[in-house]
């Protein structure tokens, strides 16, 4: 995470003035209808840079600055708030958070005896007003003081109900915004209405909540972060509301029927130190791109409320509270182009060429586009601004057309009407286009993987060596190699006896592999190297493998019923080399499987004698022993074998984690926890059978 984030620079008073027109200018469409020329991260930059110019030239400073005004001084609507809603402050790594706990507990005089830590939620802030229960006015923030009646919503967000638990006269403030699966279907009956889809999840949430005449609804999602009790009510109720730690506020909202984080992987939790907190912010940023909606960064303030009420507000946000902000994981970029590559196994997958922009720390050129009929359902055009975000935090992706910045100089992308690689036929039965050769279209790609190292790992078999052999017509295919002769192979330029002898030893050593590591070497579609270990787990042999239907197959974990016939049709395709594999004495079953008693009956799932079954295991810290030479993906293959999962970070879930030197801060959440922990050697004795 950036400790220092980086910001526009202005070079004078004039690109200062430009810089504030722009901020205000975007501030004032985003809060409009959800449109905005900036996205997030670029609008965050350019105020910080306005604030450093501001800082370095106080005399410079304009009336219209968006610094220190709530939604940038965009001012909307004229529904008075009983109570401003104030943005917040924000910090941008652990040290800024250290720095800024350190003087709030100053201001104290005293430290603070809880924190709590929540997620901070991607959407837009509202107020929601009940009226003796009753769901009666829905506020946006507006300018902080007065902000837009959109009443008119009730009905249409889920998780603000219309009615409360309790009979009681209070606002509740939260986020509203679209989940992941609302945003996809807003997209599509957008498109179905007008060919557009919406940039991104926030805007089209912004645009949505304020929209009166569509012929369409979209769904949005509402989350809780705070509640006001009526400034008039002197009930126990108003008194003990006042007075309850946030985190029982919250418990409390819950229970009234109103959608908090609480049931999510984000949910708040109540830390005792600044360390703990930290922890929590990592172990939120750690899960963000598993989350079915956006978060931005991790709200932290304190958690009594006699601490607030000491600590006081600035004139623009609280000083008992802090967001944390995390990467921006989506920016928007602009369209240059689309490559067509043929894949291993004769996929024609476009590619986005995108002007080079920077997305969580690293700069980004491609990304990946999905399949044609993505891209016509998109609507995406050459030129086009588009928003690109990071799937799984490390895959970059196009998400949409920002519709709204075209100029009218964009083209239409030119579909292939033939393969790009060998120039025959596509087959378009299916979203995915491919090769009508399929493996044979990019059979040079197909062996290259199959051979490497999380595969059959055959040492010294490099790229221009199996060009060779397929040049020479030794090999069609990975199962050839297993027959190549020492004289075949001594033919070959550039290949000595040495060099020969080695490469043979070994092949003939990756004849042993396991049977996860040959099935994950076949390539099939929608599998890698944990779906492979999962099948080879489940079925334990490939004859068992090889007799599954659809169904048997989708009883695998991570299977569904979408993917289950592709892996059966894909057997069936690769059927030949399969029977080529067997036929050179490859392994074809699972390290601890036995044969099952009725031939060529499926292994039941959990029948192996597996040291690891059902366990959950965390690696940590540098390996010893027998364990020392393995790659953390090695030792994850390795748990997976032995019947446990592998998991990147520890939790109360955790079943075992094997800490090697210097383990860190693993070891002491795992000691915490009561998680049991184990090192190298003792677990390297405990799955001996497996090494």
């Amino acid at each position: 995470m950036t400790e220092t984030p980086p910001f526009t620079v202005l070079a004078d008073d004039t690109a200062y003035a430009e810089a504030v027109q722009l901020a205000v200018d975007s501030a004032a469409a985003y809060y409009a209808d959800g449109t905005s020329t900036l996205d997030d991260d670029a609008y965050d930059r350019l105020v910080r840079g306005i604030q450093a110019y501001e800082e370095a030239h106080p005399e410079a400073v304009l009336p219209s600055s968006p610094t220190g005004k709530v939604a940038g001084g965009a001012v909307v609507g004229d529904v008075p708030h009983t109570v401003p809603m104030l943005s917040l402050d924000n910090v941008f790594g652990a040290e800024q958070l250290a720095d800024w706990a350190a003087s709030l507990e100053r201001r104290l005089g005293r430290p603070v005896a809880a924190w709590s830590v929540e997620p901070k939620l991607d959407g837009l802030a509202i107020s929601a007003r009940y009226r003796h229960g009753r769901l009666a006015q829905l506020v946006t923030r507006g300018d902080g003081s007065a902000g837009e009646d959109v009443s008119h919503a009730i009905g249409t967000i889920v998780g603000l109900p219309d009615r409360l638990a309790d009979a009681v006269t209070v606002e509740l403030r939260g986020e509203v915004m679209m989940t992941a699966s609302q945003f996809e279907e807003a997209c599509a009956k957008r498109q179905a209405h007008d060919g557009t889809t919406f940039a991104n999840p926030r805007s089209a949430a912004a645009g949505t909540l304020r929209a009166q005449d569509r012929p369409y609804v979209c769904e949005l999602t509402f989350f809780a972060y705070g509640v006001l009790p009526s400034s008039d009510d002197g009930s126990d109720l108003a008194v003990r509301l006042r007075e309850l730690p946030h985190s029982q506020i919250m418990d409390w909202v819950a229970a009234q029927g109103v959608q908090t984080t609480a049931a999510t992987p984000v949910a708040g939790i109540v830390a005792d130190s600044v360390e703990r907190v930290q922890e929590r912010v990592e172990e939120i940023a750690a899960v963000r791109a598993e989350l079915p909606f956006g978060i931005d960064g991790i709200v932290i303030k304190c958690d009594l409320a006699a601490d607030q009420a000491e600590a006081g507000f600035s004139s623009r946000a609280p000083r008992w509270a802090i967001a944390y902000k995390l990467p921006a994981t989506e920016k928007i970029t602009k369209l240059l182009a689309v490559e067509w590559n043929v894949g291993r196994t004769g996929v024609i997958a476009p590619r986005a060429v995108l002007e080079p922009v920077e997305l969580d720390g690293s700069i980004v050129t491609y990304a990946t586009l999905h399949n044609v009929a993505d891209i016509t359902r998109r609507g995406l055009m050459l030129g086009d601004s588009v928003t690109v975000y990071k799937a799984g935090d490390v895959i970059p992706r196009v998400e949409a057309p920002v519709v709204h910045l075209r100029t009218g100089d964009e083209r239409p992308i030119e579909i292939p009407q033939v393969c790009t690689e060998c120039g025959g036929a596509i087959d378009k039965s299916q979203e995915r286009w491919r090769c009508v050769r399929g493996r044979g279209c990019r059979a040079i790609a197909s062996i290259v993987y199959a051979v490497g190292r999380d595969q059959l790992d055959i040492e010294g078999l490099a790229e221009n060596r199996i060009t060779q052999m397929l040049d020479a017509d030794l090999i069609t295919d990975f199962a050839d190699l297993f027959f190549l002769t020492r004289e075949q192979l001594l033919g070959l330029e550039r290949m000595g006896e040495t060099s020969t002898d080695n490469l043979l030893a070994a092949i003939e050593q990756a004849k042993g592999r396991p049977l996860s590591r040959v099935f994950c070497a076949l390539g099939v579609r929608g599998t890698g190297r944990s779906m492979s270990r999962r099948i080879a787990r489940h079925f334990g042999s490939m004859q068992a493998i090889r007799a599954a239907d659809a169904m048997a197959i989708q009883a695998v974990e991570g299977i569904g019923p979408e993917k289950a016939p592709v892996v059966v049709a894909e057997l069936v395709e690769l059927a030949a080399l399969i029977d080529k594999l067997v036929k050179a004495g490859v392994t074809m079953t699972e390290p601890g499987w036995t044969p099952p008693a009725e031939p060529g009956a499926a292994q039941a799932d959990g029948a192996f004698e597996l040291p690891l079954a059902g366990m959950s295991v965390v690696v940590t810290g540098a390996m010893s022993g027998a364990l020392e030479a393995l790659s953390r993906s090695q030792m994850n293959e390795l748990i997976e074998r032995a019947g446990g999962k592998a998991s990147s970070s520890v939790s109360a879930k955790t079943s075992l984690l094997v800490a090697g030197d210097k383990a860190g801060s693993k070891r002491a959440k795992a000691e915490s926890l009561g998680v049991r922990i184990v090192d190298p050697e003792e677990f390297a004795t405990q799955i001996s059978a497996f090494l």
